[in-house]
């Protein structure tokens, strides 16, 4: 059997890291090796954040709902209790676009929420 070099593919597949890791520090984006651990982990760091993202906007959601709730003279923890006995559907992320954008319309809702 003939011996096959990987002179070619070998160079693809490092300048295909080295492209990717372009503007990171130092020998990062310099060095195949050092730029290979960099994307790996650059990759395992961004599947986290992706993650931690939702975390982020959920509670940014609840301390909006909790302030606006806050100078209605309810709380959060009871307005969502009763939000729930009232079967009201709306999720956190709309009830604090509708305290930010139509403190009007949300009244109304704590307002009707407030009976139970």
């Amino acid at each position: 059997m003939s011996r096959v070099k990987t002179g070619v593919i070998r160079r693809r597949r490092h300048k295909k890291i080295l492209k990717q890791t372009k503007g990171y520090y130092l020998t990062r984006s310099k060095l195949f090796k050092r730029a290979h651990e960099a994307f790996i982990k650059a990759g395992e760091y961004a599947f986290a954040g992706r993650k931690l993202k939702k975390r982020d906007f959920k509670s940014l959601w609840i301390v909006r709902l909790n302030a606006a709730l806050r100078a209605q003279g309810e709380t959060y923890s009871s307005f969502i209790k009763k939000i729930k006995v009232a079967k009201i559907e709306l999720d956190r992320k709309v009830l604090s676009e509708i305290a930010a954008r139509n403190p009007e319309v949300f009244n109304k809702i704590v307002e009707k929420v407030k009976a139970f």
